[in-house]
């Protein structure tokens, strides 16, 4: 019989929304603007200063971020961009909205990042982009994908929706790549509820993206609305309606002064994990390499089912009647109907992806949980372990 059960239930998030964020909205909705204005900016330059960037244009979204990119560098019909099957749908899905075809390239079996010596294997005379993903927070091997990029001639747009606080090599995410786009999403490591923010050192670039994340004019209302601005403006492209709100920004600006505070804390209860499961032969535990500095957004344990009399669906099923909630990063993007059939793919192309994906699961790792609360999920882990081996 299975012990510890919690009186209530944990869940896989909670986000660390505070007095601050509270009062910094309220202020907002009791000035004279409340879209794209002057706490936008003031979030933009908060955020660039924090990361060490050049530029940051604040948008509605990662994948907002990343559609932005894609456009700003021309890819279009016809083109392929390459990327990791183990992520979510919104980064295979801005390529198609491109008319360009993403192509997948296995991942690495140890961090699950897209693999560099698998990446050279899909490159085509039709690739354009590369978007590698950070997953789970741990960065990928930037230097070995810029110097392919570089080799073919290819622009890398770094999917950092995880990896917001991640250094590689002492670099941060976020000034590394031609661009990167990071996701501001209620579970991510700083939130606005829904959001983005997009970083390049290319100001040209930045300029681009500002303008086709608004309609493609060439003013944003706070520049024409304000007591220093004109009524006239130009549209310039075919843009998006893709800006940032200064209400979705006032959080913002808040939980970039909790940043370090928050990323230390998903930190602790990290390597609280390590050192419980680290002899627990049932258990994989994340990999981190030693010249990054993991952002920690997910817990990603992986189960060696081959030790246990039960597969991972129960392993989740158990833990949550211990009141304690996980969840799944992630089903690969080809074993989903849509890309499966419209791109002819099949189980078996991408083994590590697959491997991982039936033994992960994704703990609770959140800067609101309690020492209690770590305590109950390193023990109803092991608990379940010690009651289903072989």
């Amino acid at each position: 019989m299975d012990a510890h059960i919690r009186d209530d239930f944990l869940p896989p998030f909670r986000h660390n929304i505070g007095e601050e964020e509270i009062k910094e909205v309220i202020d907002t909705l009791s000035s004279d603007w409340i879209t794209t204005g002057p706490k936008t900016k003031h979030f933009e330059e908060t955020f660039r200063n924090f990361l060490g960037c050049k530029n940051a244009v604040a948008v509605n979204s990662c994948t907002a971020g990343l559609h932005l990119s894609l456009t700003a560098f021309g890819i279009g019909s016809g083109d392929e961009v390459i990327t990791s099957p183990y992520t979510f749908a919104s980064t295979a899905n801005v390529v198609i909205h491109q008319g360009a075809v993403p192509v997948f390239c296995d991942v690495q079996p140890d961090t699950l990042n897209i693999d560099p010596e698998n990446l050279e294997e899909k490159i085509t005379e039709k690739t354009k982009a590369i978007i590698p993903v950070h997953y789970a927070g741990h960065p990928c091997d930037m230097d070995e994908i810029l110097k392919i990029a570089q080799e073919n001639g290819l622009s890398v747009i770094e999917d950092a929706a995880h990896a917001f606080g991640a250094v590689y090599k002492d670099r941060p995410i976020g000034t590394i790549g031609n661009v990167t786009a990071f996701s501001f999403y209620a579970t991510k490591n700083i939130t606005t509820a829904e959001g983005g923010m997009v970083t390049t050192n290319d100001a040209g670039l930045a300029e681009r993206i500002r303008i086709l994340s608004m309609h493609g004019i060439s003013k944003d209302a706070w520049k024409r609305y304000s007591s220093k601005g004109s009524w006239f403006y130009e549209v310039l492209d075919a843009g998006y309606k893709y800006n940032m709100t200064d209400l979705q920004a006032s959080i913002g600006i808040h939980q970039i002064k909790k940043a370090d505070a928050m990323l230390k804390r998903r930190q602790e209860i990290a390597e609280s994990y390590n050192e419980a499961f680290k002899d627990l032969s049932e258990v994989m535990v994340p990999v981190t390499k030693n010249y990054v500095t993991h952002a920690w957004h997910l817990y990603p344990i992986r189960l060696n089912t081959e030790l246990l009399a039960i597969d991972r669906d129960k392993f989740i099923e158990i833990m949550h009647s211990k009141n304690i909630g996980t969840s799944v990063h992630f089903i690969p993007l080809h074993l989903h109907p849509f890309y499966r059939d419209r791109y002819n793919l099949k189980q078996g192309e991408f083994p590590n992806a697959e491997h991982a994906y039936s033994r992960e699961v994704s703990l609770p790792v959140y800067p609101r949980m309690a020492d209690d609360d770590v305590k109950d999920v390193i023990e109803s882990v092991k608990d379940i372990i010690k009651n289903n081996k072989k």
